[in-house]
């Protein structure tokens, strides 16, 4: 028997809404969820708890970390489109405002109506299959049927589909997809009555299906998604017709627009692009990973091969290495942010007499639509979930502070918890666990949270009177053009045991700096993100700029930024491998984790400015007898720390789209 207490009122539902990537989605205005209208949650989207069972734990049966990132209409892929590179000779204007309104509420509630378990309710029979009804019963049942739908091998083809994206995340989308619409939208209509005829839902779906294809690249699986969703809509339509539930007029699918042309990247390129964000999430999983050391260092041990600190080669091979692409650096932790690691994870080490772990009823908070008294009776919920999140956005200033929240977590359930019920033990008994590990943690010296190297990560650096942390943009010394400094953004910042201090930065590349077909066009101060995270002195950082995306760039500029320093545009990965730029998709997945939440207001200009591409800075260096047939030149390198010296141009086909 379950020793909670259940005699609060009930209260709806409001599950907040998680992404990988950190992109937060959002719903129309959610409705009260009904045993009839039970929409599904994508597993990999949205953390969703379950009720506590007869133990008294607060048992979740959800996605473990709140930063999943497959629930919108976008491409998981951050960087699909490649660059069909057509543009004729001369100036050509590219039109970049295109401000769409959108349903998007920033606070990326999820819809109230959605499972605990993350998986779409059984769609049930065919609509045609059931007994007519009203207009809202008939639009209610298809809708139920397509936004659940399971092919035979279980794929859920409707699972990017539920929510609309959040527009300060996917700003892009907004700028692409003049209606944004999801199947919560629709939900919603329904349960305001708000379809006053059949073809305005006919409307909807298909617009669902249609942004879909607008947005993303013919060969994802959302594309394919769409596809299957629009040909079910039409077959169940035509059921509806030939039962005579409703007319043929009804059944005709709108005509939405024709799709852009498809940009596709090669498979090259895909497999570079997706290759930094496999990275992330590996480095994501292992803070669930209690196989590291108890001082935190070991996962960035385990990550060092990607690390562009190594040991140093001679001649040929060391001239290849320098100039290969580098990947991320891996994750490293302040020694506050590994206090707060070490106390998390000495948490979820604790174990009751019997073996079993105690923190399991702590890691998810109740689901609201099993558990709302919870809700009545607990004022300020927390879970470890909240409380890990916090940490790895860099919410905590102090050790003390998420102890506070721990106190707070452990609180809560001897609060909701009869006395001596299994959760109020393992509470206290956690608790005092909680209190012995900041203890132990502040007493340690920060020198003992050194990597093997003596690498001491720092929240910042002072220097040149300025204050310098993970996130800005940079110009550093470029010893191959003075006048040319390398524009770069900050990822990693320490001091080594000599005490010098250190960035670990990513390289943008300048137009000239790359190989690119001679006929290429660039928007005037444009750069191109690379794949090279380099080391560097912080005396080699010179000054600050600042790089745009594409979809800004011609609205404002940073607020705050002096009129002197530099503002470059970025639509833009650059491959050197491939030498093929591939138009970045989402802009979060280029910069650096602890910044993503971190939008930058903007000065905006009187009117939008109109950007203009201008032939390649080095298109004279084409050679009199190129062909087509030649092969791919090289840049010519210098210094092995800085870009080439100058790209090259060839007269090569362009690559296939």
């Amino acid at each position: 028997m379950s020793s909670t207490r259940s005699d609060a009122p009930e209260v709806r539902e409001s599950i907040e809404a998680k992404v990988t990537n950190d992109v937060e989605m959002t719903d129309a205005p959610a409705a009260a969820a009904t045993s009839a209208d039970t929409p599904p949650m994508p597993v990999d989207s949205t953390a969703v708890p379950a009720k506590p069972d007869a133990s008294d734990k607060m048992n979740v049966d959800a996605d473990a970390d709140a930063d999943a990132d497959a629930d919108a209409d976008v491409d998981a892929d951050a960087d699909g489109e490649a660059d069909a590179d057509a543009d004729a000779p001369g100036e050509v204007d590219v039109d970049v405002d295109a401000d769409a309104d959108a349903d998007a509420d920033a606070d990326g509630d999820a819809d109230a109506d959605a499972d605990a378990d993350g998986d779409p309710d059984d769609g049930g029979a065919s609509p045609a299959e059931s007994e007519p009804g009203d207009l809202l019963d008939i639009i209610q049942t298809l809708n139920t049927y397509l936004s659940n739908y399971k092919d035979d091998d279980g794929e859920w083809w409707a699972a990017s589909f539920q929510r609309i994206p959040n527009k300060r995340q996917l700003p892009d989308y907004f700028e692409i997809i003049e209606n944004p619409i999801a199947f919560s939208t629709i939900r919603h209509k329904i349960s305001k009555k708000q379809y006053n005829d059949f073809s305005e839902f006919v409307r909807d779906v298909a617009q669902i299906c249609h942004n879909a294809q607008v947005y993303n690249r013919p060969s994802s699986a959302i594309f394919k998604g769409a596809t299957v969703i629009r040909d079910l809509l039409k077959q169940e339509l035509q059921k509806l017709v030939n039962k005579g539930t409703i007319q043929p007029a009804e059944a005709e699918l709108p005509d939405l627009g024709e799709l852009p042309p498809a940009e596709e990247s090669s498979p090259e390129a895909e497999s570079e692009e997706e290759e930094e964000e496999e990275e992330e999430e590996e480095e994501e999983d292992e803070d669930d990973d209690d196989d590291s050391d108890d001082d935190g260092r070991g996962r960035r041990n385990r990550k060092r091969g990607r690390a562009s600190f190594g040991r140093r080669q001679t001649g040929e091979a060391r001239e290849e290495d320098e100039h290969k692409k580098r990947g991320r650096p891996p994750k490293v932790l302040t020694p506050l942010e590994a206090r707060i690691h070490n106390v998390i994870k000495g948490l979820r080490k604790v174990k009751s007499d019997d073996g079993d772990l105690l923190i399991g009823p702590f890691e998810k908070l109740p689901d609201k639509t099993m558990n709302p008294d919870y809700y009545q009776v607990i004022k300020d919920p927390i879970a470890l979930d909240n409380i890990k999140r916090k940490a790895k956005r860099k919410k905590y200033p102090t050790v003390d502070s998420v102890l506070k929240d721990i106190d707070l977590m452990f609180n809560n359930a001897k609060h909701y918890n009869e006395e001596g019920s299994e959760i109020f033990e393992a509470a206290v008994e956690l608790q005092k666990q909680a209190h012995g590990l900041v203890a132990q943690e502040k007493a340690r010296p920060d020198d003992e949270f050194r990597d093997e190297d003596g690498k001491l990560p720092l929240a910042e650096i002072q220097y040149n009177g300025q204050s310098w942390k993970v996130g800005d943009w940079v110009h550093i010394r470029n010893v191959n053009d003075m006048a040319k400094p390398i524009v770069a953004q900050i990822f990693r910042t320490w001091q080594d045991r000599a005490g010098q201090r250190w960035i670990n930065a990513c390289w943008y590349y300048r137009p000239e700096q790359t190989v690119h077909r001679y006929e290429k066009h660039f928007f005037e101060n444009e750069v191109a993100k690379t794949g090279q995270y380099r080391d560097h002195q912080i005396e080699e950082v010179l000054d600050r700029c600042f790089v745009m995306f594409v979809t800004r760039f011609n609205k404002g500029r940073p607020r705050g930024l002096p009129h002197d320093k530099e503002v470059y545009v970025c639509e833009s990965r650059y491959n050197e491998q491939t030498c093929r730029f591939n138009k970045i998709k989402t802009w979060a997945s280029c910069v650096p984790d602890e910044v993503r939440e971190k939008d930058y207001e903007m000065d905006l200009f009187d009117q939008p400015r109109r950007l203009k591409k201008v032939p390649s800075p080095i298109k004279h260096l084409l050679q009199a007898d190129a062909k087509e047939t030649d092969e791919l030149p090289k840049p010519t390198w210098g210094a092995p720390n800085a870009p080439p010296i100058i790209g090259a141009v060839h007269r090569r086909p362009r690559e296939s789209n």
